[in-house]
């Protein structure tokens, strides 16, 4: 029920990404530059991403079956605002983009849902199962412009608003949390600020910011980036966007299973070290019929499998009760991550017609997350192990 839910809600967070481009060549919304259309796919994840701080606290003290229907119940809001008020105006999209990201919130929810009912060997798995709901992405990625293109343009939205809802009645009716939960006594502000000390945290920032903000940066770019690099129909790469999340979800629960079984860090350094390389292939911008799906699909693996090793990483050397505290603060930075990257590729493509220098960026950051992987993090994770 947790991975459903957080699928259907990045369902919803994930819906105006593949439009992107269509508004971009209808003309619907005005003339569009290449940076209008990166701010517009971008702006769901800010809410998403910093809302995920003070949900992660929430569940922590209010619990996964309370906090599901409430962020489910909450996205369909601007969903509906989006479809029957927004579909024609760049500025109210924006507007309710901003409220959409409310959906990007349920991972922070999840998490410690998850965990509470696990033993610390057996977490990395179960929370890389529920992050396989990050397919979500797949979804609307197959579907919204079809629906679109079949149905009419508020088609997608409804759907999503019925599945939405169904869930949240679903969740109150079926979840229960883990027997025994630790229920903080602390204020919100105080646990945000004593888990924001912890070297785990701040460390897992860093890394999940590369990791799942990569997948989350080419999860809601990648259609303008083929449309624009590679010439493809919008439909045609959504469906290419698709299969890139799709590898990546089914990584995600791989690389937690393997941080099980032979720990974290040589499954987030073998994930960045694939990225480094691939991301230097790609800004050669490679035909799609060889070696360019090759390293996407690569890189898609490694950000999958280095997304479910950075919450195996923390299950394994954080105090159950401060999971969601952390989770929400390390879910946060993995958003910004990808919050960030369409903003620099629109805007270096705007100035240059070139999408290398952002692609080389990424190969150096990952280059940067191995490097903090293969030793400060490798400290901690060996010291938080001996302390449990």
């Amino acid at each position: 029920m947790a991975t459903l839910g957080f699928a259907v809600n990045f369902w919803a967070w994930a819906l105006i990404s593949p439009l992107g481009p269509l508004f971009r060549s209808t003309g619907s919304l005005g003339a569009l530059t290449e940076s209008d259309v990166a701010l517009l796919v971008a702006v769901p994840v800010v809410v998403g991403s910093l809302g995920r701080i003070v949900v992660g606290g929430l569940t922590d003290r209010f619990g996964g079956r309370v906090m599901f229907p409430i962020v489910s119940g909450a996205t369909i809001v601007p969903i509906l605002f989006i479809a029957f008020v927004a579909l024609d105006s760049y500025a109210l999209l924006l507007v309710g983009g901003f409220f959409l990201g409310i959906g990007g919130t349920a991972f922070a929810v999840g998490v410690p849902f998850v965990n509470a009912w696990f033993p610390p060997e057996k977490r990395g798995l179960a929370v890389g199962i529920f992050g396989a709901g990050m397919g979500g992405t797949a979804i609307s990625a197959l579907t919204t412009v079809k629906l679109t293109h079949q149905l009419g343009a508020k088609a997608p939205f409804l759907i999503t608003a019925v599945v939405l809802a169904v869930y949240a009645v679903a969740a109150w009716l079926v979840l229960r949390d883990a027997p025994g939960r630790v229920v903080p006594t602390t204020s919100l502000a105080a646990r945000i600020s004593a888990n924001a000390r912890l070297p785990i945290t701040w460390q897992s920032c860093l890394l999940y910011a590369v990791a799942f903000g990569g997948y989350v940066a080419f999860s809601v770019y990648l259609p303008a980036y083929l449309k624009t690099a590679h010439h493809l129909t919008a439909e045609s790469a959504a469906n290419r966007m698709a299969g890139f999340v799709l590898i990546a979800v089914i990584m995600r629960p791989v690389g937690g299973w393997l941080a099980d079984r032979m720990g974290a860090i040589p499954v987030l350094a073998g994930g960045f070290g694939i990225v480094v390389v691939c991301a230097g292939i790609s800004a050669g911008t490679p035909p799609l019929a060889g070696i360019g799906t090759v390293a996407f699909l690569a890189m898609a693996a490694a950000l999958g499998s280095g997304s479910g090793a950075t919450f195996a990483l923390i299950a394994q050397v954080t105090d159950p009760s401060r999971v969601g505290g952390v989770t929400g603060l390390v879910g946060a930075a993995g958003g910004l991550g990808g919050f960030v990257p369409p903003l620099i590729m629109g805007y270096v493509y705007g100035r240059t017609s070139s999408y290398a220098i952002g692609l080389w960026m990424l190969c150096v950051t990952a280059a940067l997350a191995l490097l903090l992987t293969v030793t400060i993090v490798r400290r901690t994770a060996a010291s938080g192990q001996e302390a449990r």
